[in-house]
This record gives C-alpha cells, sequence and structure tokens, in this order.
C-alpha cells in the first residue's frame, strides 16, 4: 500500500517536487515514510516503485 502526497517547490530558475510514500516494512509490518525532492517528470517513476 503507498500513499502519495505531493507538493511543488520552486528555486531561483528550477521547479522541484517533494514526494512522500508509505512503505510497508517486510520484517515488521510498520509502515515508514520515504521522501525526496526531485523534477515533477521523475515523481511518477519514483512512486511506482
Amino acid at each position: 500500500m503507498a500513499k502519495k502526497t505531493v507538493a511543488s517547490l520552486q528555486t531561483s530558475s528550477k521547479r522541484l517536487t517533494k514526494a512522500i510514500k508509505m512503505v510497508k516494512s517486510p520484517k515488521t509490518g510498520s509502515y515508514t515514510f520515504v521522501e525526496s525532492i526531485m523534477d515533477p517528470q521523475e515523481a511518477k517513476a519514483w512512486l511506482k516503485k
């Protein structure tokens, strides 16, 4: 199960996206949050991993 939150960030000349997904740990079964700042075109591919 993955939830996503995407927020748009803007710096001087680049437009960036901060993506957060919830990942279930195979050992404990608990969920952790993984976040990354990237180009908006890469966000969908990163969330599908």
